[in-house]
Parts: structure tokens; C-alpha cells; sequence
């Protein structure tokens, strides 16, 4: 299963679960990474530390290891 950090810059998927625990779980589903959410990915900061990615509407950024506990639906790249 593939994961945020997949996604190439314009690529989107749709999330299939969050891995985190505890209060960063609690933290990217409040910012709208639940389950069925489309996501894109924006931008890319040079070394690959972070990444932006457009999520029900607004934009946020997070660090590799955040964005590899989003995992994304199989077949919905793209």
C-alpha cells in the first residue's frame, strides 16, 4: 500500500487509513486526512524533508515520517 509520500508533485490519491497514534493521529485527521479524503501534492521542499499537500480545500505541509502513516486507497493515483 502506498503512502503520501508516493505521490509525485500533481499527483492525488484518496486516503485509506492513518497509521499515527495518539495525538498526531488526532492532529492530520483534523486537518482533514480521514478516510475517503482526496489529496494532492503540491510542492516539495529540496531535499524531501517536507511536502504541501491539498486536502478539503486548504493546504497543509508535513514532514516525511507524518506523511507516511497516511496511507492511500490502492488504483486511486493519479
Amino acid at each position: 500500500m502506498r503512502d503520501l509520500t508516493g505521490l509525485n508533485i500533481g499527483e492525488e490519491g484518496r486516503v485509506a487509513w492513518v497509521t499515527a497514534r495518539g495525538g498526531m493521529r488526532r492532529r492530520l485527521m483534523d486537518l482533514g486526512l480521514t478516510p475517503g479524503a482526496r489529496v494532492r501534492c503540491l510542492l516539495a521542499a529540496p531535499g524531501g524533508g517536507m511536502r504541501a499537500y491539498g486536502v478539503r480545500g486548504t493546504v497543509v505541509a508535513l514532514r516525511a515520517k507524518d506523511a507516511e502513516t497516511v496511507l492511500l486507497e490502492e488504483g486511486r493515483h493519479g
